[in-house]
């Protein structure tokens, strides 16, 4: 009887706090069926482990590890940002790729990603057969913009919307103590590059900090500057302060963002270069209002000690259901999360073809944005407030979380050195 195919499991792109939940779910449930999958293997530093021949060995890692990377932040195992090319583009890359997975006897590829990360499985699962290696690939969602069509969420989101509705909630009340002799205007810059989801996040906040955020911005609404600066200067008039959200996508009626550094990512990306200053010295010059801005960045996918229990459930459960898919004979797919309803809050995975689904973004629709394009209807208050609910606080120890920290100790190669 032949030795059950080995996994290859791989993180990519942006990290969130809940992605390492999505890998224990794999390794986990890997783990309960050794009949049909031998070892899983992880890539060091995303799809560049494979590439280069860098694998992990996880069946030496101890059960309580495993365990613990459901309360850990960031990559266990490292990330990337690297997009695979179509195989006329550069057949080398492709080659290589199953030249690995023959030598080390991999048949299940688990890539946890976004859009761009779908894109790549499904092309590997294509491709893979036509190389005479066939491939089972399954792709596991991850990312905390929230874009990816069909699953109702993304993992990783709504731990990242409540790291900024809190956020919001506090530092509304600090802008509200001192506005009478202070700062008139806070603004707090959110991830977003095409999609107001995490910006419509910040409006969570509102019923519990007299209403604010004032003003969100988002990308699928165009900016009016002079409309904007009226509403910043009407607001602080009425309220005596003004709270922005915005994310870091927003742009002009022509497309251009507030806030284009003129470089490009490893993806083709434009890379962004900070609006929440931007608008800070909009409102300077122009209302000559005193104000301070603050950008989230990392902090709010990194944050770990205050993930919505709901996301941790879900990335463990896409996770583990990636698994599942794969034994029983499914290919080039995606376990999505399909809402059964809002109040209580009840879902269940579905699956989707990979095909459907990369590289395609799933904005903001109009019905969640009020009419003024400045915050959010009830329709999207309701379908936020389940994804930030429960709260899922990891161990501590002297004060700061304990996080799991693996050694990324690499198996030996069997293939020549080859530089990608």
């Amino acid at each position: 009887m032949n030795a059950p195919k080995n996994a290859f499991y791989a993180q990519s792109g942006g990290v969130t706090s809940v992605i390492n939940a999505s890998a224990a779910g794999v390794i986990e449930t890997a783990r309960l069926h050794p009949e049909k999958i031998g070892k899983v293997f992880a890539g060091k530093n995303g799809i560049l482990g494979a590439l280069n021949e860098e694998l992990i060995d996880t069946s030496l890692i101890s059960a309580a590890d495993i365990a613990a990377l459901r309360h850990t932040p960031a990559g266990a195992f490292g990330s990337c940002r690297y997009k695979l090319k179509g195989l006329k583009e550069n057949q080398a890359e492709y080659e290589r790729l199953i030249a690995v997975f023959e030598a080390h006897n991999i048949g299940y590829f688990f890539y946890n990603g976004g859009g761009d990360s779908q894109d790549t499985a499904n092309k590997v699962s294509q491709l893979s057969l036509e190389m005479g290696h066939p491939i089972t690939c399954i792709g596991i969602p991850k990312t905390v913009d929230n874009d990816l069509p069909f699953t109702d969420s993304c993992p990783g989101f709504g731990s990242v919307a409540k790291y900024v509705a809190v956020s919001t909630f506090e530092a509304s009340l600090d802008v509200a103590s001192m506005a009478a002799s202070s700062t008139k205007v806070f603004i707090l810059e959110v991830m977003g590059r095409h999609t107001g989801w995490i910006a419509a996040a910040g409006a969570l906040a509102q019923p519990h900090a007299q209403g604010a955020p004032h003003i969100i911005l988002f990308p699928e609404v165009a900016f009016n500057q002079a409309e904007f600066l009226q509403k910043v200067q009407n607001t602080v008039k009425q309220k005596g302060y003004c709270v922005i959200v915005v994310s870091e996508g927003v742009a002009h009626p022509d497309g251009r963002f507030l806030a284009e550094s003129g470089l490009r990512d490893a993806f083709g990306h434009a890379q962004l270069g900070g609006v929440a200053p931007y608008l800070a010295g909009l409102i300077k010059s122009e209302l000559n209002l005193k104000n301070h801005w603050a950008v989230a960045d990392y902090l709010q996918r990194a944050a770990r000690h205050i993930a919505s229990q709901n996301d941790v459930d879900q990335a463990y459960a896409l996770g583990k259901s990636a698994v599942e898919l794969a034994i029983s004979g499914k290919n080039a797919v995606m376990p999505i999360v399909v809402r059964d309803s809002h109040s209580p809050y009840r879902w269940h995975i579905e699956d989707v073809a990979l095909s459907k689904v990369a590289n395609v973004e799933k904005k903001v629709p109009k019905e969640f944005i009020s009419e003024d394009g400045y915050g959010i209807t009830q329709a999207c208050r309701e379908y936020l407030e389940p994804l930030i609910a429960g709260e899922a606080y990891p161990p501590y120890k002297n004060g700061l979380p304990e996080y799991i920290q693996l050694s990324l100790q690499t198996i030996p190669k069997k293939l020549k050195e080859t530089v990608i």
